[in-house]
């Protein structure tokens, strides 16, 4: 499993520096906002787009935007999300999240929808393609990274996307500095396998841990509603597993998962600031196997598609 690393890199460096400027650019973002940023109006039906990590960053606002009753929210994958379903669907708006500014489906479905839907993206990279394909773009380059592993941009532009609902991210950004102060325990970095959890909003950060751990560590990770655990997951849960709870979660689960010998994580810290902390599990992980997390296997830093 050994990853020769590359000359003059050190594995890791650009994932670690990342991480550790979340709490400053969630703040950023949010100052951003409290200027007049761009983001959907309150009653708008919108639908959220990305690819990947954006995807889930795309689910967990949906879900925060109908919970705060700013309106009908859905979240897709790019790649399946028809332009003229879109349309016909009645939305007055179309958020899209890219990174990169290069991927092939969102620049397509973007494209597609021009002078049929209002358009916003959130973009890490800028001068890039995207930004002349929507009606309005939320530039977030301080929040670009050289990791292929998305740690800051996807954290940043849910930030942004929270705080446009009127939500404070300062608590958040305290409790992200407060992760990042702390020793990691050895339950966690060096578990045999792990199911993220979460609930409402938290559901797409629970899908992006998992997805976070197998692209940086190669990890056997799964990721469910947390409600949904005991009717099949739980049966994995076993002594050397750990289970891993974003937000509320449901009376019992703790300990039920407990019973079964697994270990239980679940704090009251602001699941973003959570997130943080399965970054920093996910990095040590990584360098314990000898991995580079700037660099994972089969993964580049944006999906482009040939003939497309």
């Amino acid at each position: 499993m050994t990853q020769a690393p590359s000359t003059g890199h050190v594995p890791g460096a650009h994932m670690a520096a990342e991480l550790a400027s979340q709490p400053e650019t969630w703040e950023q973002a949010a100052a951003m906002v409290a200027a007049g940023g761009a983001a959907p109006t309150a009653g708008e039906r919108v639908a959220v787009v990305g690819c990947g990590t954006s995807w889930f960053m795309a689910q967990s606002y949906a879900a925060a935007r109908e919970t705060a009753g700013q309106g009908v929210t859905d979240a897709f994958a790019a790649s399946e999300a028809a332009p003229d379903a879109l349309v016909g669907r009645g939305y007055d708006a179309v958020v899209a999240i890219t990174r990169s500014g290069t991927t092939t489906e969102v620049l397509e479905l973007v494209d597609r929808l021009r002078g049929r839907v209002r358009t916003l993206g959130v973009l890490g990279a800028v001068g890039t393609p995207f930004a002349d394909l929507v009606d309005d773009v939320v530039a977030l380059p301080f929040a670009d990274e050289r990791s292929v592993v998305q740690t800051r941009f996807a954290t940043t532009a849910l930030a942004y996307l929270r705080a446009a609902l009127g939500q404070d991210l300062a608590p958040a950004a305290d409790d992200a500095r407060a992760v990042l102060g702390e020793t990691l325990p050895d339950v966690l970095v060096d578990a045999e396998q792990y199911t993220f959890l979460g609930s409402g909003w938290t559901v797409g950060l629970a899908h992006e841990a998992a997805l976070k751990m197998r692209e940086s560590s190669q990890s056997w990770t799964e990721s469910y509603p947390a409600m949904e655990y005991r009717h099949g997951p739980i049966a994995i849960a076993a002594p050397g597993r750990v289970t891993w709870g974003f937000g509320a979660m449901p009376a019992g689960i703790d300990q039920d998962t407990t019973a079964t010998g697994a270990h239980f994580e679940h704090r009251r810290a602001d699941p973003l600031a959570e997130l943080v902390r399965v970054h920093a599990v996910a990095l040590e992980r990584a360098r314990r196997r000898g991995l580079d997390p700037d660099r994972p296997r089969h993964l580049s830093r944006s999906v482009v598609l040939e003939g497309s």
